[in-house]
């Protein structure tokens, strides 16, 4: 589909839409706020005039229900009073960026709000010629009252002694202020944290714990808290259950004990057969030498 846009010449707005291929805009069109902390709404535009400055560009957001409404702009004293001091541009203009950040959500900012570009003359004249609105292209906000909850991943069973490592991960969309993950159990340096996009306007923080559980650890609980900026929390909780380390010193030692004492038995019966054979053979001597002796007596 086309983008529906509104020019606008000397401040008068058509009300017939201007279609073309050369003006667009990719806005989020849905996303989820979280009341009292901060969203980013990723936006991109392309114009046809070419590669421009920063300079040579106005970017505004405005009501969709009233383009003169501006909840940002550059001129900050035309923004409406609830929104001054909570909107910023995270983007350049230069590099076609319109991104959004929104701090301190009220539960009334669901918009929708569109993204208008306009083009001055030169850099020094901040007259403009072009002015185009986005109608179609706006973001809506679905208000969050309470924080999304983490989610934990864990194996079931924790064995004493060894590494055992616990994730926790939460979603947001204020990339611009990433929640941030506590725990109750180890230290800060235990835990690795990794941020990520799962889509675009929806991002994730993990942070991954490695410890080694004590017997003491078992049915303790393990929980994760997430702040949000402006200070909403949220947490889960798990109970760590620790197996014991399997020990076989019960079964070895006696086995060895067993084992050296058949060792040492045969090695004396080997002794003491090898001791009687030779008394043996020398008795047999003995008596072999006596019937000698009778025999040369008896044939004299």
């Amino acid at each position: 589909m086309r983008p529906l846009l509104y020019k606008e010449f000397n401040n008068v707005t058509l009300s017939s839409p201007v279609f073309t291929e050369e003006w667009k805009a990719d806005v989020v069109k849905f996303l989820d706020a979280l009341v009292s902390s901060c969203v980013v709404v990723p936006c991109s535009f392309t114009h046809p005039r070419g590669p421009l400055p920063t300079s040579r560009l106005r970017g505004i957001w405005h009501r969709s229900t009233n383009h003169k409404e501006y909840i940002y702009n550059e001129d900050n004293t035309l923004i409406v009073d609830s929104f001054r001091g909570r909107t910023k541009l995270l983007g350049a203009l230069g590099q076609n960026n319109c991104t959004l950040e929104i701090i301190d959500i009220k539960d009334h900012d669901n918009g929708p709000f569109c993204f208008r570009i306009e083009l001055a003359k030169t850099s020094t004249d901040t007259s403009t010629t072009d002015k185009f609105s986005f109608v179609e292209q706006c973001v809506e906000f679905r208000m969050l009252t309470d924080p999304p909850k983490p989610i934990l991943n864990h194996a079931n069973t924790a064995i004493q002694d060894h590494p055992y490592t616990v994730t926790c991960s939460v979603t947001h969309t204020c990339p611009s202020h990433v929640p941030k993950l506590t725990w109750n159990k180890g230290t800060a340096d235990m835990a690795t944290e990794i941020r990520r996009e799962v889509q675009r306007g929806l991002w994730e923080v993990q942070s991954i714990l490695t410890f080694i559980p004590e017997e003491k650890d078992d049915h303790t609980d393990v929980t994760c808290t997430a702040a949000f900026h402006g200070k909403p929390e949220s947490s889960e909780t798990m109970t760590l259950y620790v197996k014991r380390a399997e020990n076989y010193n019960h079964i070895i030692i006696p086995t060895a004990v067993g084992i050296g004492t058949a060792v040492l038995f045969g090695v004396f019966c080997i002794l003491m057969v090898k001791k009687y054979k030779k008394r043996i053979a020398e008795l047999q001597n003995q008596e072999g030498s006596m019937l000698n002796r009778l025999s040369r007596l008896s044939r004299r």
